[in-house]
């Protein structure tokens, strides 16, 4: 499902590390990205009173996350560089926090659907870390998702790359670093 025209560049993590704050920072620095699914599912369910909520039907949420990734990975085709907030594996991740089995058709998406080789993952920050009416788990979840984002993403064959805990402009800094680019051209 690639492209030679686009690099697909995953962050991912548990929750309250940073990673939103970092996609953020690279939109405002004119580079394309692609939001996180649970955040907006969430909002859309809660908003519609559905049920396809992390604290209502587990694997509802995942079936839409797993649609919302699957659809931004085609957006990104022909958009040259596109940074995610989360991609496609976390949603196993995310069945794998929850003790739910995989479904077969989640684990061939995963392998159908790639991002570049190497990937971004944000480490636990307990100083940084809140909650609020979206991030409902706690600092040990967001721990065991983080743990689950290794296995997951490393089982798929990718790299991880930890990003540092550090500010805003120093984490910008080491991205683009390791990625090789130094402004959206």
């Amino acid at each position: 499902m690639g492209d030679h025209e686009t690099r697909r560049i995953v962050i991912t993590g548990g929750p309250g590390s940073g990673k939103t704050t970092l996609i953020e920072a690279l939109a405002e620095a004119g580079f394309a990205t692609a939001p996180e699914a649970g955040r907006g599912i969430i909002r859309d369910q809660q908003a519609i009173g559905g049920s396809a909520l992390p604290f209502a039907d587990r694997l509802a949420f995942a079936e839409a996350m797993l649609s919302w990734e699957m659809r931004s990975h085609r957006e990104a085709t022909g958009r040259g560089i596109v940074f995610f907030d989360r991609g496609v594996p976390d949603v196993i991740g995310y069945l794998r926090v929850c003790g739910l089995d995989i479904p077969a058709h989640l684990q061939k998406a995963a392998e159908l659907f790639r991002y570049e080789a190497e990937i971004f993952i944000a480490p636990p920050w307990p100083e940084i870390y809140r909650g609020d009416a979206e991030r409902r788990q706690d600092h040990d979840e967001a721990v065991r998702t983080y743990e689950a984002m290794i296995a997951t993403y490393g089982g798929l064959g990718y790299r991880l790359i930890p990003l540092p805990l550090a500010p805003v402009p120093e984490r910008l800094r080491f991205v683009l670093g390791k990625t090789g680019v130094l402004n959206p051209g």
